[in-house]
């Protein structure tokens, strides 16, 4: 069987980069991932809570990766999305 094709990551402009609070643009799915690893659970708390979590809608609006954005909406802390977005990153994307 043929080995899928890896994407070419996708990269935000201006108004739908992800803005982390008191932390760094983001642009791509590489980007989270570094965010990520030094990410307090504070920050995630801001942006990933019971009803919402935005890193898994601007990896699927925006970025366009609905596969990751199902995978992230079950991470509740910084460690567990770093080893998602990790994995897919590297099973997916031409890095």
């Amino acid at each position: 069987m043929a080995k899928k094709a890896k994407k070419q990551l996708v990269h935000a402009e201006g108004e739908i980069c992800f803005w982390v609070n008191n932390g760094p643009v983001l642009k791509n799915l590489n980007e989270l991932y570094e965010a990520l690893m030094s990410m307090n659970d504070e920050t995630f708390a801001h942006h990933v809570g019971d009803d919402r979590n935005d890193f898994a809608k601007w990896v699927d609006e925006v970025l366009q990766d609905p596969d990751l954005a199902k995978k992230l909406v079950k991470c509740k802390n910084p460690s567990s999305m770093l080893k998602v977005v990790g994995t897919h990153l590297k099973k997916n994307y031409e890095l």
